[in-house]
């Protein structure tokens, strides 16, 4: 078995270097006009926010009628002269109105956004390996072709970081949104939490619209540069025999 291995690790980079290969001259251009397409329907095209908008199922609570005029015993007199900071929220046990969900319209278009991320990753992934295995080993003189594949290399690791790191401004938003909706079952009567809320909806709406264009363009990127680039990235130095005719 041992023997056989470096046919097979041959074979793993043969069979890499025609898949990139396959994917930048075909598969991207398919998938930037995929993601264009889609960056035009209903779904992403909403230009009203409030559309994005959903019931937390926290009712206001009724208000309670206080007589200032009746007596209480001392130990349970309200304090009227003191600050509000003596004032608590109300304990929440359960919600009276059973769960409270997620936003469906955000979270049926992170469905669709988060696969288009995943394949930017392995991607950018792929043709990282692929430029990786066609740096020639170190020599002196002749590296113009070579900084080219190094500055190419480079700026696919930026993309691949950057859309690795989009998978982590989702989890915010769940987290940040999550926060918010607790202080509202706390404090159902105040409606600013409420309206944080939509706010925060409405602005997840406009970064998810966001990263699509992002996935789209950096298509549109690394296709460009390594079109433009493509004979250097592939022979990065020419042979004594090319320079003398």
């Amino acid at each position: 078995m041992a023997d056989g291995a470096p046919k097979k690790v041959q074979e793993y980079k043969d069979s890499l270097k025609t898949k990139a290969e396959e994917l930048i001259l075909k598969g991207f251009p398919k998938k930037i006009v995929e993601l264009n397409d889609l960056l035009e329907t209903a779904q992403f095209g909403r230009t009203d926010l409030s559309e994005v908008h959903q019931q937390l199922n926290i009712p206001v609570p009724e208000p309670i009628a206080v007589n200032s005029h009746v007596d209480a015993p001392a130990n349970k007199k309200w304090k009227y002269d003191n600050n509000m900071e003596d004032v608590g929220g109300t304990k929440v046990m359960a919600l009276p109105s059973g769960a409270v969900p997620c936003n469906k319209h955000l979270c049926d278009l992170v469905l669709v956004v988060k696969p288009h991320i995943r394949q930017l990753v392995e991607d950018a992934n792929l043709l990282k390996m692929w430029i990786s295995f066609m740096i020639p080993k170190i020599e002196d003189g002749n590296n113009f072709g070579v900084s080219i594949q190094e500055d190419t290399l480079a700026e696919i690791q930026s993309v691949e970081s950057e859309a690795a790191a989009f998978f982590d401004q989702i989890s915010r938003y769940f987290l940040s949104r999550g926060k918010i909706v607790s202080k509202v079952a706390k404090y159902p009567h105040i409606e600013d939490y409420r309206r944080a809320v939509q706010e925060l909806d409405e602005k997840e709406y406009l970064s998810l619209w966001l990263v699509m264009c992002e996935v789209r363009n950096r298509y549109c990127t690394l296709h460009d540069i390594v079109i433009k680039n493509l004979e250097k990235l592939k022979k990065p130095r020419t042979s004594n025999a090319d320079s003398l005719y």
